[in-house]
């Protein structure tokens, strides 16, 4: 490799490895205005396409700030909300109960008035029926007090008989009757 480079520098004439020369320094001036016409060009063209993707890029960033900070202004106003919420659940607890125990002391009133009603009048369909049972028993058991009335008198009148014979006449004659109650 060492041979290489010494075999360069020999083809090269005398003294012009790398001097500071008028050409050297054309040649470097050359390659400056070529960069920056290229740099003016490149300007020119790209500068405003540039400049748009630039704005773009900028106002989208912005609108994620202001989107971020809009949600984060919401956030704190619900987490604000939640706080007073949580620090007044006693009293919205308290509310809510005693609302329920008015619920409860008005449904009470109603079920307990309802019930004196059906009461009421499950004690008259009770009375009528009660009423209606004495009607039919006395007109069933007429029969059999006639029936006894006659048996006694003619016990009575067949034989004269004190206060102790009566009495023994009288449970005779309803141990017959209801005898003969019972076989009908």
């Amino acid at each position: 490799m060492n041979n290489v480079i010494v075999l360069l520098t020999q083809s090269v004439p005398e003294g012009r490895v790398f001097a500071l020369d008028q050409q050297t320094l054309i040649s470097t001036g050359i390659q400056v205005l070529n960069g920056i016409i290229l740099a003016v060009a490149l300007g020119f063209i790209l500068y405003k396409p540039v400049k748009k993707f630039m704005q773009e890029r900028t106002d989208r960033i912005q609108s994620k700030i202001h989107d971020s900070d809009s949600t984060m202004a919401k956030a704190k106003e619900l987490i604000a909300e939640y706080e007073y919420k949580i620090k007044n659940i006693d009293k919205e607890y308290e509310k809510v109960l005693q609302e329920a125990r008015i619920n409860a002391s008005n449904e009470r009133k109603i079920i307990i008035q309802e019930a004196n009603e059906e009461a009421e009048r499950i004690k008259k369909r009770a009375e009528s029926i009660i009423e209606a049972e004495r009607e039919r028993i006395k007109l069933q058991t007429r029969p059999y007090v006639i029936e006894l009335a006659t048996l006694i008198a003619e016990n009575y009148i067949s034989q004269n008989i004190d206060k102790e014979e009566q009495e023994k006449l009288f449970s005779d004659a309803l141990a017959e009757l209801e005898e003969r109650q019972w076989l009908r």
